[in-house]
Protein backbone atom coordinates (compact mmCIF):
# COMPACT_ATOMS: atom_id res chain seq x y z
CA UNK A 1 0.00 0.00 0.00
CA UNK A 2 0.81 3.34 -0.73
CA UNK A 3 0.01 6.72 0.39
CA UNK A 4 0.60 10.43 -0.02
CA UNK A 5 -0.79 13.64 0.40
CA UNK A 6 -1.81 15.55 -3.05
CA UNK A 7 0.49 18.51 -1.78
CA UNK A 8 3.56 16.39 -2.18
CA UNK A 9 3.05 15.68 -5.39
CA UNK A 10 4.39 17.83 -8.29
CA UNK A 11 2.20 19.90 -10.39
CA UNK A 12 3.28 20.73 -13.91
CA UNK A 13 2.04 22.88 -16.48
CA UNK A 14 -0.46 20.96 -19.26
CA UNK A 15 1.52 22.43 -22.40
CA UNK A 16 -0.40 21.11 -25.53
CA UNK A 17 -1.87 23.24 -28.21
CA UNK A 18 -6.03 24.08 -27.39
CA UNK A 19 -4.78 24.35 -23.91
CA UNK A 20 -4.34 27.24 -21.36
CA UNK A 21 -3.92 27.72 -17.35
CA UNK A 22 -4.28 23.89 -17.08
CA UNK A 23 -2.04 22.21 -14.35
CA UNK A 24 -1.43 18.42 -13.63
CA UNK A 25 -0.24 15.93 -10.35
CA UNK A 26 -0.13 12.34 -10.93
CA UNK A 27 -1.40 11.47 -7.36
CA UNK A 28 -1.31 7.76 -8.72
CA UNK A 29 0.44 5.83 -11.64
CA UNK A 30 2.84 3.59 -12.96
CA UNK A 31 5.42 4.74 -10.78
CA UNK A 32 3.77 4.11 -7.74
CA UNK A 33 3.49 0.45 -8.58
CA UNK A 34 -0.73 1.11 -10.47
CA UNK A 35 0.14 -0.83 -14.02
CA UNK A 36 -3.89 -0.46 -14.38
CA UNK A 37 -4.96 2.60 -14.00
CA UNK A 38 -3.94 6.53 -12.97
CA UNK A 39 -5.55 9.16 -11.37
CA UNK A 40 -4.75 12.49 -11.66
CA UNK A 41 -5.73 15.78 -10.20
CA UNK A 42 -6.08 18.62 -12.59
CA UNK A 43 -6.55 22.52 -11.88
CA UNK A 44 -7.95 24.43 -14.60
CA UNK A 45 -6.84 28.46 -13.67
CA UNK A 46 -9.79 31.15 -13.79
CA UNK A 47 -9.76 31.47 -18.03
CA UNK A 48 -8.32 28.56 -18.53
CA UNK A 49 -9.54 25.39 -20.50
CA UNK A 50 -8.45 21.87 -21.47
CA UNK A 51 -8.07 21.00 -25.15
CA UNK A 52 -11.09 19.66 -27.36
CA UNK A 53 -10.25 16.31 -27.73
CA UNK A 54 -11.16 12.35 -27.46
CA UNK A 55 -9.70 9.14 -27.30
CA UNK A 56 -9.73 5.58 -27.21
CA UNK A 57 -10.30 4.87 -23.17
CA UNK A 58 -13.16 5.90 -21.26
CA UNK A 59 -12.38 7.87 -18.07
CA UNK A 60 -14.07 8.81 -14.83
CA UNK A 61 -14.06 12.23 -13.84
CA UNK A 62 -14.77 14.00 -10.03
CA UNK A 63 -15.54 17.48 -9.50
CA UNK A 64 -13.16 18.56 -6.36
CA UNK A 65 -13.28 22.11 -6.22
CA UNK A 66 -14.42 24.86 -7.98
CA UNK A 67 -17.08 25.31 -10.35
CA UNK A 68 -16.66 24.41 -14.34
CA UNK A 69 -18.31 24.14 -17.90
CA UNK A 70 -18.05 20.76 -19.26
CA UNK A 71 -18.89 21.04 -23.50
CA UNK A 72 -20.21 18.00 -24.72
CA UNK A 73 -20.07 15.98 -28.13
CA UNK A 74 -22.83 18.12 -29.53
CA UNK A 75 -21.20 20.78 -27.91
CA UNK A 76 -24.02 21.60 -25.34
CA UNK A 77 -21.74 23.73 -22.33
CA UNK A 78 -23.05 22.20 -18.79
CA UNK A 79 -21.92 23.73 -15.50
CA UNK A 80 -20.19 21.42 -12.88
CA UNK A 81 -18.94 21.92 -9.62
CA UNK A 82 -17.80 20.22 -6.15
CA UNK A 83 -19.46 16.61 -6.00
CA UNK A 84 -20.72 15.98 -9.33
CA UNK A 85 -19.30 13.12 -11.16
CA UNK A 86 -18.90 12.39 -14.85
CA UNK A 87 -18.06 9.62 -17.30
CA UNK A 88 -16.47 10.31 -20.66
CA UNK A 89 -17.07 7.78 -22.78
CA UNK A 90 -14.52 5.82 -25.13
CA UNK A 91 -14.03 8.27 -28.24
CA UNK A 92 -16.67 11.08 -27.32
CA UNK A 93 -15.54 14.63 -27.96
CA UNK A 94 -15.46 16.78 -24.69
CA UNK A 95 -13.65 19.56 -23.43
CA UNK A 96 -13.66 21.60 -19.87
CA UNK A 97 -13.42 25.13 -19.34
CA UNK A 98 -13.34 27.67 -16.19
CA UNK A 99 -14.49 31.33 -17.12
CA UNK A 100 -15.27 31.66 -13.60
CA UNK A 101 -13.01 33.73 -10.81
CA UNK A 102 -11.55 30.90 -9.14
CA UNK A 103 -9.56 27.43 -9.79
CA UNK A 104 -11.80 24.63 -11.06
CA UNK A 105 -10.55 21.69 -9.52
CA UNK A 106 -10.92 17.76 -10.63
CA UNK A 107 -9.88 14.32 -10.26
CA UNK A 108 -9.82 12.43 -13.63
CA UNK A 109 -9.07 8.12 -13.64
CA UNK A 110 -7.97 6.75 -16.63
CA UNK A 111 -6.20 3.44 -17.81
CA UNK A 112 -3.00 2.83 -17.96
CA UNK A 113 -2.77 3.03 -21.87
CA UNK A 114 1.11 2.97 -21.73
CA UNK A 115 1.44 0.12 -19.50
CA UNK A 116 5.40 0.99 -19.08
Amino acid sequence: MKIKQNSEVKEVEVALEGTKGMRKRVLIGYDDGSKNIIMRYFTLLPGGYSERHSHSHEHLVNIESGKGIVVDKDGNEIEVSEGHNIFVEPDELHQFQNPFEKNFEFVCVIPNIDKR
